[in-house]
């Protein structure tokens, strides 16, 4: 979406219209589920996509047609039996999509563009709403400024939102939340990139120089070198974070996890067996105090169950569970 909106910005700029093409809800097997965008001028699609195939094909067309026709206008693609076939779709579901006409120089859009970027910049969590009743009226919001109605629906999971006569489609854009890796071994070495390449900000913490370096983890945002016992001189986890705990040796998981459970992190996985995890588990609330209930957070082994083995195939089961966990599903 950062890409997204700066081509948007720059060609209302520039005096092109265009329409924001976007996936406001989808059920049963379609290429891309709701808050899958693309942009489309008078050359045809510009940048982005909806899923590809005949769905996107036809969608290019309607946006010609709106860019035409200089107004909004949504679309249901009912995967019916016949709308399979005729759509070339392997099997049956629903896409509602929304054009929305954005004509040459409209100053909320650009505004938003440019909001968008400076809010991207400084790293803040934020959302973009489009108001569907409104012809498709964009604007930013965040959890301090959004309306009461709309508080509730502020989540990772893109949305329509029908309510108190208000009908509109959220989709938060960055997250402020990061992901702290603690450990710089070879599984994390092997996750930190493959985490950042998803849009996720990683800090990457050891207590030995060897493993904090720049040139093992090229792609995270922060790495630092610091001390396992005193993990708040160094960072302050929200509960907006992600906590991956995979240091040298249970001594040290288990005190990190005695002092991040209680901060109550928005994900904490931890990386072992879960007989470890049993006597992990023990130990955290007979000699650190730490609650039963701040212990349920844990989630080990870390990663989802797809038989991983390597330093690679773990890094690759834990961004799966991580992207499930950012779209509001279990960690299961």
């Amino acid at each position: 979406m950062k890409k997204l909106l700066k081509i948007m910005g720059e060609k209302l700029a520039a005096g092109e219209d265009l329409v924001l093409v976007t996936v406001v809800a989808s059920s049963g097997a379609t290429p891309r589920g709701a808050g899958a965008r693309m942009l489309v001028g008078r050359e045809g699609r510009i940048y982005g996509t909806i899923g590809g195939g005949s769905v996107e094909y036809r969608s290019e067309q309607i946006a010609a047609r709106q860019l035409a026709e200089r107004k909004s206008y949504e679309h249901d693609f009912s995967l019916t039996k016949d709308d399979v076939q005729n759509l070339g779709m392997i099997c049956g579901g629903a896409v509602n999509v929304y054009f929305h006409f954005i004509p040459a120089g409209d100053e909320n859009a650009m505004a938003v563009a440019a909001g968008a970027a400076a809010r991207f910049q400084r790293g803040e969590s934020f959302w973009m709403v489009t108001d569907l009743a409104a012809g498709g009226r964009l604007y930013l919001t965040d959890k301090a400024a959004a309306p009461g109605w709309l508080l509730p629906h502020l989540s990772g999971r893109p949305q329509r939102v029908r309510e108190d006569g208000h009908d509109v489609f959220a989709e938060q854009l960055l997250s402020s939340g990061r992901v702290y890796i603690f450990g710089g071994g070879h599984v994390a070495q092997a996750l930190e990139p493959e985490l950042s390449r998803i849009g996720f900000r990683c800090v990457v913490m050891d207590d030995r120089p060897d493993f904090a370096r720049r040139e093992l983890f090229p792609t995270a945002e922060e790495i630092k070198l610091i001390d396992f016992n005193r993990i708040s001189d160094s960072v302050s986890i929200t509960g907006d974070d992600y906590v991956c705990v995979m240091t040298r040796g249970h001594a040290y998981d288990t005190v990190v996890q005695s002092q991040v459970l209680p901060l109550r992190p928005y994900y904490v996985g931890v990386i072992g067996s879960r007989a470890k995890a049993a006597g992990v588990r023990r130990q955290l609330i007979e000699n650190y105090g730490v609650s039963e209930a701040d212990c349920g957070l844990v989630t080990t082994p870390i990663g989802l169950d797809i038989g991983a083995e390597t330093p690679a195939e773990i890094a690759v089961s834990i961004a799966a569970q991580l992207i499930a966990v950012r779209a509001g599903r279990s960690a299961g």
